[in-house]
């Protein structure tokens, strides 16, 4: 049976004796990377830096939600708009797998920047189970390669550090309640970001379109379950396919995306069920897509589908 109470203390002890210069935190504001900032921050104080990245492809309000969350952990914090990078370097690329590499890679090339001009030693990175388990390797098969594993480069000159390895994400929510942190019951957001909830070239354009349908996909289910209309599901999103269907707005023709809805519930995220939201929380969800994007959105559908066979994300 997992002890969270004990496994923090253990942990803030082993990193205490693991690092003994200064580390810098990957920081998303997600469940795993603030468990992992707190329980390291707990370990070397003001000796950890944690360094927020706006990809361009974060979610609305993203990063200013984070930038709040660091400052109510008392982190030292750092935030870097490399948005431009980020689209650049996924300009023309449409393979899901390319697209987590080539963002695992930026990452670290921004951390090794702010660890040379910060002197840094380690990395932290809040790394769980199924991140490394789904990243293939060994006897593994390759699931899909998340930024924080497959996404590595070979060569790295920094020293990595991943106290929440062993960990499922039901067990790291239990470590952030005892932890008192306010993202304990956060849906899990990828590291990618929406570049991964694009499907095809993740453009500037399709980033802002997925951002809107996800932010009113999120607000539309978080709505339903206060006025007790359905459970809250386990993460919920928006995904942008890379096809154009025949519309109607008015008496005119329209040709725009279709949006895909996809709702789970799971506990370890290494299986999961749809959600069965209500039909006229679907309806909401649908009207207030194609009514807000009606120039560039004509059609939503909703993802039926559990994992396995699927996996959660759909990239």
């Amino acid at each position: 049976m997992f002890n969270a109470e004990n496994f923090i203390k253990e942990t803030i002890a082993t990193l205490k004796k693991e690092i003994t210069g200064k580390a810098l935190i990957a920081f998303s504001g997600g469940v795993d990377s603030t468990v992992c900032a707190a329980l390291v921050n707990q370990a070397i104080g003001k000796r950890l830096i944690a360094v927020h990245v706006d990809t361009g492809y974060m979610r609305k309000n993203e990063s200013e939600n984070v930038k709040k969350l660091m400052q109510e952990i008392g982190l030292n914090y750092c935030l870097i708009d490399a948005s431009r990078e980020f689209f650049s370097a996924l300009k023309h690329v449409e393979d899901p797998e390319k697209k987590r590499k080539i963002i695992g890679e930026k990452f670290i090339r921004l951390f090794e920047k702010v660890a040379e001009d910060e002197d840094v030693e380690y990395l932290v990175q809040g790394t769980i189970a199924p991140d490394w388990i789904e990243s293939g390797g060994a006897l593994r098969d390759t699931i899909k390669s998340h930024h924080n594993v497959g996404g590595l480069p070979e060569i790295m000159k920094l020293k990595l550090v991943e106290p929440l390895r062993d960990l499922y994400k039901d067990e790291v929510r239990k470590v952030a309640r005892v932890l008192k942190l306010s993202v304990s019951e956060r849906q899990p957001f990828p590291g990618p970001g929406l570049a991964i909830r694009i499907i095809g070239e993740a453009t500037p354009e399709r980033a802002e379109i997925v951002r809107e349908a996800c932010y009113i996909v999120e607000e539309e289910i978080e709505a339903a379950v206060e006025k007790k209309q359905m459970e809250m599901p386990w993460q919920y999103f928006a995904v942008l396919l890379p096809v154009k269907s025949v519309g109607v707005h008015g008496d005119k023709r329209a040709y725009g995306y279709v949006i895909a809805v996809r709702a789970v519930h799971s506990i370890d995220a290494m299986t999961c069920a749809f959600s069965k939201i209500p039909e006229e929380v679907i309806d909401r969800i649908s009207t207030r897509i194609t009514n807000t994007m009606k120039e560039k959105v004509n059609r939503v559908v909703y993802d039926i589908t559990n994992k396995p066979p699927s996996t959660v994300e759909w990239e």
